[in-house]
């Protein structure tokens, strides 16, 4: 599966994006028919300490799934984002096996 990660405000290092690739890639075992993935990684400029933005859209035949999340860590935001697709996935795959 093909993944794009676009870092807004700053520049990723690769083990962070090596990270995330291999968490995405992971999500091949649920669902077969990935097309590909975009990841955004935002900064907030704010005080808080839950700064960090992780927004993920995985493209599939027929839907597109979108989890955003704020967290402390990129990697704490992006596992979050996968449990969250894990579960879409799951249900997209029920609707294609009932019709």
């Amino acid at each position: 599966m093909k993944v794009h990660v676009q870092s807004v405000n700053f520049n990723a290092d690769k083990g962070l994006i090596e990270f995330i690739e291999k968490k995405l890639n992971n999500l091949e075992k649920f669902y077969d028919k990935i097309v590909d993935s975009e990841v955004y990684l935002k900064v907030q400029q704010t005080s808080e300490k839950e700064n960090k933005t992780v927004e993920i859209k995985v493209n599939v035949p027929g839907n597109d799934i979108v989890v955003k999340k704020q967290c402390k860590t990129f990697e704490e935001g992006t596992m979050l984002a996968v449990d969250s697709i894990k579960r879409s996935l799951a249900k997209v795959k029920e609707k294609v096996k009932v019709k």
